[in-house]
């Protein structure tokens, strides 16, 4: 887990002032105390950190069940007795990866996932943009179409000309120089621009500026456009932050609902998110998700023990961690302590940053996220693709995460049963091995994403020194989400001496270099 420190460690800063005002925003827009999303946050980083199996995955609370949890201490007699239903939950996780349920992240097919990925981009662009002017009324972390405070997405970006507050947005303009200078200049020109990270720069001089103009009537930063975190005044009051759950309301039916719900929900976005972490993650590594479930599951019921938010893994931490540079669980941990150590010692420095400095950070990270080029490169991949990812990206935008990938689901469904048809004998294996590890895998005439959880599962369990012979001869339709299995595997065989030959209608090839532009060459089936 060390051997990667140099990377982990400037990650983690990156991922810490990302996460410290999305666990603030997301207890705020869940109607508890702040203080809750910072222990979710601490738990998620350090607790699930260290039992995942994820290298780069991160954990903490999610905007996605901020309206469940808003609704749920209302309905539920107050928020102590919520924390019962988020630690039955945590057990319900555990049971689930007892269950080996965690295989149901492999039946989203690649287009919903990646359509995930780009509105979540696009979400965090456009709900940052009021906070890069000082616009502050909406949390940190909401990503509901529909905000609290009666406007939605786009009426808060026109309202933005009537709320500029001017020091906000000057220093949001500068620390966005910043991190472009760094991402596009500096971080090429030297090892001490790498290990130093760009946000952290962009954060240091934001907090200088509120210093600086701290009296001046026009560029003041006044507190309610600044982070804030709770300030204790001794030890007691800091142990006062903490909750603790009414157990005497165990037998309260509606909590048992709740806390199934949370399990549910909370399972599901972790497991999506680590499918698209995966996708992500420049090493290919591939996370054992039913022991996802299991740390997901001790952190919920650690989170709810002493006062914290539900947990699940997000992808706004985990691909700022991976855009960083991350390698190991190292900096999810490393981070957790920062979120500890910071609002221990240090919250009143904390409370000196100005929200839209971390605005801008979090607009590269949509950025990254969204880029222009994934659209015309969905597109180019005919309309089986292009459907599903458009629709859950609109359904995330214009209604909220889980929305946008049921609606992405249930339109990838139609689609594939349209325009194929479900055959049982999909993959079949021959030991031809006689000693020498010699496997032939026949793909069958139509392989869908129904398909790739049990071809991930063989092509994973095949020796070091294999020789794999893939016959597709009689493959007239091989789903997307399929070759981009085979394409990680390929990377992946190299590493474990697996000799790749590929049997098709134009030849065989011996480890063919991309599998991805070998069958872009196929003749396009109807």
């Amino acid at each position: 887990m060390f051997k990667y420190l140099k990377n982990d460690l400037p990650a983690s800063v990156v991922v810490f002032f990302v996460a410290l005002p999305l666990c603030l925003g997301i207890a705020l827009a869940s109607g508890a105390p702040l203080f809750s999303g910072l222990i979710a946050g601490i738990v998620g980083g350090v607790i699930v950190g260290a039992l995942s199996g994820s290298n780069i995955g991160v954990s903490g609370p999610a905007a996605g069940l901020a309206a469940i949890v808003l609704v749920a201490i209302g309905s539920l007699g107050g928020y102590q007795n919520f924390l019962v239903a988020v630690v039955l939950a945590g057990v319900i996780q555990i049971l689930f990866g007892v269950l080996k349920l965690g295989i149901i992240g492999y039946y989203f097919p690649s287009s919903v996932i990646k359509g995930m990925l780009t509105g979540i981009g696009i979400i965090i662009i456009l709900k940052q943009i009021p906070h890069f002017f000082g616009y502050d009324a909406e949390a940190e972390g909401a990503d509901s179409f529909m905000e609290s405070s009666g406007e939605n997405t786009f009426s808060a970006i026109f309202g933005i000309a009537d709320n500029i507050i001017l020091g906000s947005m000057i220093i949001g303009i500068i620390a966005l120089g910043i991190l472009l200078l760094w991402d596009k200049v500096l971080s090429k020109k030297g090892k001490i621009f790498q290990l130093i990270q760009g946000p952290l720069v962009a954060v240091v001089v934001g907090i200088i500026f509120f210093a600086v103009t701290q009296g001046n009537a026009t560029l003041a930063i006044e507190t309610s456009h600044l982070v804030s975190v709770p300030i204790p005044d001794s030890i007691d009051s800091f142990m006062g932050q903490f909750s603790f759950p009414n157990f005497n309301a165990i037998a309260n039916k509606d909590i048992w609902i709740v806390a199934f719900t949370i399990a549910l929900v909370a399972s599901l976005e972790t497991l999506l998110c680590v499918e698209a972490t995966d996708k992500l993650d420049p090493h290919k590594n591939v996370t054992p998700t039913n022991r996802e479930l299991f740390a997901q599951g001790t952190g919920n019921i650690i989170s709810g023990l002493i006062g914290g938010l539900p947990i699940t893994q997000v992808i706004v931490r985990s691909s700022a961690n991976i855009q960083s540079g991350g390698r190991s669980k190292l900096s999810a941990i490393i981070h957790g302590f920062f979120l500890l150590i910071s609002v221990i010692l240090i919250p009143r420095l904390l409370n000196m940053i100005p929200l839209s400095v971390l605005a801008a950070i979090l607009l590269i990270v949509g950025y990254k996220l969204a880029k222009p080029g994934l659209f015309k490169k969905m597109y180019d991949l005919g309309w089986k693709q292009f459907i599903p990812f458009t629709v859950t990206v609109l359904g995330i935008v214009f209604i909220d995460l889980l929305w946008g990938i049921g609606l992405g689901l249930l339109v990838g469904i139609v689609v594939i049963l349209i325009k194929s048809f479900q055959n049982s004998h999909f993959l079949h294996i021959e030991d031809k091995s006689n000693g020498k590890h010699k496997i032939k895998m026949t793909l069958a005439e139509e392989v869908a994403f129904f398909n790739k959880g049990a071809i991930l599962k063989e092509l994973d369990s095949l020796p070091i020194d294999t020789y794999l012979e893939l016959d597709v001869r009689k493959t007239r339709y091989l789903d997307n989400d399929i070759i981009e299995i085979l394409e990680d595997f390929a990377f992946k065989a190299r590493e474990r001496n697996i000799d790749i030959q590929l049997i098709s209608e134009r030849g065989i090839v011996e480890n063919p270099d991309s599998f991805i532009e070998f069958f872009k060459l196929r003749p396009k089936s109807a």
